[in-house]
C-alpha cells in the first residue's frame, strides 16, 4: 500500500539542512545493504551534490563500496562540461568518498549528440544492473534524491511536457528542455513511483512560492506527482524555502 504522505522537514539553514540529509542517506545506505547488500541511488543536479555531500563525505559509517550510483537526469553534455550533474557529484563527492567508478553510472559520453540513443543507452545500463536476473516493469532504487526548479519542476520533468504521461519507459529524451541546455536524459515518473523512497531537497526563497503548490494545492506539477506506490516521499528545506507552508513540518529524527 502506498504510504500515507509526505514527511516534512524545516531547517533554520543550509547547514543544518545538510547534516540532517547526511544522517537519513546514512541510514538509507546502511538499510539497503542490511536488505540485499547494496545501496542503489540516483542523485540530481543543481545545489543538491553539495548539501549532500557536506556532512556525508567524511561519515566513516558508511559502506562506499556498496553504493551504485545514478543520476535521475543529466544534461547531454561531455562530462567534463560545466553543465554535467556528474561533474558537479564527482567534485563534491565522488572524489572524496571511495564508490568503485564502475559502480558509478554515467551517461555514454560518445552519444551526448544523439539524445535519443544516449536515453536507450542508460535505460539498458539500468536494465543490467536491476533486471540481470530477472524481468522487472520498473527498477526499484533504495533512494532517488531530488530537487526542484522555480516553476515546480523535478528531474527532467516540466510543467505540461508531453513527457509526464510516459508509462512504460525508464530513460526518456527530452529536446526542448525550457531550462538550458535543451538535451537531456531523465528519469520517468513512473520509475520515480516504483522507488523505494524519494527525498526532495529544497532550499532558498526563490522556491518558496512553488511549494505550497506542490504540497497544499492540486497542481499536477511534475514534483507533486511523485508518490511512490509502495515507498516514502520526504522533503528536507531550509525555512526560507518552507516559509509560505501553512502545513507544519515535523521534527526531525530518526
Amino acid at each position: 500500500m502506498a504510504t500515507s504522505g509526505p514527511i516534512i522537514y524545516s531547517f533554520a539553514n543550509s547547514t543544518e539542512v545538510s547534516s540532517a540529509l547526511g544522517k537519513y542517506v546514512a541510514k538509507a545506505s546502511a538499510e539497503a545493504i542490511h536488505r540485499h547488500g547494496r545501496f542503489t541511488v540516483a542523485l540530481s543536479g543543481g545545489s543538491l551534490p553539495k548539501t549532500l555531500a557536506a556532512a556525508i563525505k567524511d561519515d566513516s559509517s558508511i559502506q562506499w563500496s556498496k553504493w551504485h550510483v545514478f543520476f535521475a537526469d543529466e544534461r547531454c553534455v561531455p562530462l567534463d562540461h560545466e553543465d554535467s550533474n556528474y561533474l558537479l557529484a564527482k567534485k563534491e563527492l565522488f572524489d572524496h568518498v571511495d564508490i568503485p567508478d564502475a559502480q558509478i553510472y554515467t551517461i555514454n559520453e560518445s552519444l551526448v549528440d544523439q539524445v535519443e540513443k544516449a536515453s536507450e543507452d542508460y535505460q539498458n545500463t539500468l536494465r543490467k544492473v536491476f533486471a540481470s536476473k530477472t524481468e522487472v516493469m520498473f527498477p526499484v532504487f533504495d533512494l532517488i534524491l531530488l530537487g526542484i526548479g522555480p516553476d515546480g519542476h523535478t528531474c527532467s520533468l516540466f510543467p505540461g511536457h508531453p513527457l509526464l504521461e510516459e508509462q512504460y519507459e525508464w530513460v526518456a529524451p527530452i529536446e526542448d528542455s525550457p531550462k538550458p541546455p535543451p538535451k537531456r536524459i531523465t528519469l520517468t515518473l513512473p520509475v520515480l513511483n516504483h522507488c523505494h523512497a524519494a527525498a526532495f531537497v529544497v532550499t532558498g526563497d526563490n522556491k518558496k512560492d512553488v511549494v505550497p503548490k506542490i504540497l497544499e494545492e492540486k497542481s499536477n506539477l511534475p514534483a507533486q506527482l511523485v508518490k511512490p506506490t509502495h515507498g516514502q516521499v520526504v522533503w528536507f528545506f531550509d525555512d526560507a524555502a518552507s516559509g509560505n507552508l501553512k502545513i507544519k513540518p515535523q521534527e526531525f529524527k530518526l
